[in-house]
């Protein structure tokens, strides 16, 4: 198990700011297995698209250079004219394998690690000067695992290879008898074929590097619970610090609360343990929504704002246990509770209009209907 320099084991996942700090650094899994052997199969590929190509492209610049003459063989300017323009056909002919070469460096190895451009990887090191440093990289688990690959990538293109010439045989044998133009077009074939088949075989390798590298750069980041706790202490705060933080995000919720409660069509009370401000705009509104709620003294100060903006205040310990337990701060009450609210704001209007003298005395607060699945107890 990995130590630190304190002595701590470091059994905890990097989290995911000791990732990106990592990643900043330049500190990535990456496989060169991946990267090389996918080049490898690309190039093959790219040879094998453009394999008629090549056979033409070498064939006019054989007969175009075996042509000249000797005058023209001895004339420096006619060379070069040639040379010119032996290159640009055998340029343009490598065209599609040069283009297979790039996707290969460029697509490939992302996929282990992602994209990822760091300044400071560009950084010198002393660090990298320690001879110690470096004699503890020649016998770690990353030297022996260069080690393994290189004796697996030997013994596995030793054995294709020779598996690839044992098969092509009769090919190679045959190809002093072809004319020139077929045992060139067929060797490019059995060249081009061996070259991508080669390749194939370091797929094995590339299988195991990429899981390896992975569990290395995860076994490299590894965390004491110190530093975890560190870290959260950093980013998190301080358990305090976070204390006081969520007193002023209650202070400030609850003078946004008390700013609402002038608005508010009625207050429901408890009377003294609890109490519930409800508004209900029928023209913005499906149904009334909570506007502020609170229990004890905080109760005591909705209904105090209350009186103080003539908020009329009714005492139904029922219904205002029910929507302080069942409705959450601005939303709608629940469905089961629009009954006894519609009457309670039928109530409100009535006992309003009576206060006026345009209506009759609707009489004491009656008994708001509660369902039985909404009702909490005292």
């Amino acid at each position: 198990m990995a130590e630190n320099e304190d002595g701590q084991e470091r059994t905890e996942d990097p989290t995911p700011k000791k990732q990106q700090e990592a990643r900043e650094k330049g500190q990535i899994p990456r496989s060169r297995e991946l990267g090389g052997v996918a080049v490898m199969i690309f190039g093959a590929a790219g040879l094998l698209m453009s394999g008629d190509m090549l056979y033409n492209t070498a064939h006019q610049v054989f007969s175009m250079n075996y042509d000249l003459s000797r005058a023209e063989l001895l004339n420096p300017d006619v060379m070069m004219v040639s040379l010119v323009a032996s290159a640009k056909k055998a340029f343009l002919a490598l065209i599609p394998f040069y283009i297979a070469l790039l996707l290969a460096a460029t697509m490939i190895p992302p996929m282990v690690g992602g994209l990822n451009f760091s300044s400071k990887a560009l950084m010198p090191k002393l660090s990298k000067l320690n001879p110690l440093q470096g004699l503890k990289k020649m016998f770690s688990a990353q030297s022996l695992m260069e080690v393994l690959k290189s004796i697996a990538k030997f013994a596995l293109v030793a054995t294709a290879a020779i598996l690839i010439l044992e098969s092509n045989r009769e090919r190679f044998m045959t190809l002093g008898f072809l004319p020139p133009n077929e045992a060139m077009a067929e060797g490019i074939s059995i060249v081009a074929w061996a070259f991508f088949l080669l390749s194939c075989t370091l797929l094995v390798v590339a299988a195991i590097d990429v899981p390896f590298q992975l569990y290395q750069h995860n076994k490299q980041l590894k965390m004491t619970k110190q530093e975890v706790k560190d870290e959260y202490k950093d980013t998190e705060g301080k358990p305090e610090v976070k204390g006081k933080q969520r007193s002023k995000q209650r202070e400030f919720a609850q003078s946004r609360m008390m700013a609402a409660v002038p608005d508010a069509d009625v207050v429901i009370t408890n009377p003294t343990h609890y109490a519930v401000a409800l508004k209900y705009d029928p023209q913005k509104m499906l149904a009334p929504i909570l506007v502020a709620k609170g229990a004890d003294h905080v109760a005591l100060q909705i209904r105090k704002v209350a009186l103080a903006n003539d908020v009329m205040i009714l005492n139904s310990p029922p219904l205002a246990r029910s929507i302080f337990y069942h409705t959450e701060l601005e939303r709608e009450i629940p469905q089961g509770l629009f009954l006894a609210v519609a009457q309670v704001l039928a109530y409100v209007y009535q006992l309003q209009q009576f206060q006026q003298g345009k209506g009759s005395n609707p009489g004491g607060v009656p008994e708001f209907p509660v369902p039985e699945d909404l009702r909490r107890d005292p």
